[in-house]
C-alpha cells in the first residue's frame, strides 16, 4: 500500500478534512481539527527522525485507535529500544502512545487490510467524539 493509496482511502470515508503542516498530512472528521484521527508523514523533521522517513518512498501512518485495540494490537510489541525505522510493523507511537496512536511505515500484505481497519475505527472514534457522544474508548 503506497501513500497515495492511504489518502485516497482515508478521504473516501465520510466528512473527511484534509490539512497539510509541518510535513505532515492531517485527517480530522468535520470542522473540529484539534485532533487529527490519521497523520502521514514522508520526511523527517527537526521534531521527528526516529523513523527515518528521509528513505526513498518510506512513509509513516499514524493512527488513533481504542484504548481496547492499542492494547491488542501492540501485546507483544516491545516496550523499550524499539526501532521505529523498521517496515510494515504495528508500533506504539514514538511520541502519542498515550493518546493510543499506533504507527506503521509502508503497511503490506496482511498489514494492508489491518491498516484499513484501524482506520475506519479511529474514523468512528473521531466522528463519536464529533458528535459530542464521547470518545469511544
Amino acid at each position: 500500500m503506497n501513500q497515495s493509496a492511504v489518502e485516497a482511502f482515508v478521504e473516501q470515508l465520510d466528512n473527511v478534512q484534509r490539512e497539510e503542516n509541518f510535513g505532515y498530512i492531517f485527517y480530522f472528521v468535520g470542522e473540529d481539527h484539534r485532533l487529527p484521527f490519521v497523520t502521514i508523514a514522508n520526511s523527517d523533521n527537526d521534531y521527528d527522525r526516529v523513523s527515518q522517513l528521509d528513505r526513498e518512498g518510506v512513509f509513516r501512518i499514524n493512527i488513533g485507535v481504542s484504548k481496547a485495540t492499542f492494547q491488542t494490537l501492540l501485546a507483544d510489541s516491545p516496550k523499550e529500544n524499539i526501532d521505529y525505522s523498521v517496515l510494515n510493523v504495528f508500533l506504539p507511537h514514538p511520541d502519542y502512545a498515550k493518546q493510543h496512536f499506533v504507527c506503521i511505515l509502508n503497511p503490506t500484505a496482511n498489514h494492508v487490510e489491518v491498516t484499513k481497519q484501524l482506520i475506519v475505527e479511529a474514523h468512528s472514534i473521531a466522528a463519536a467524539r464529533l458528535r459530542g457522544k464521547g470518545n469511544s474508548q
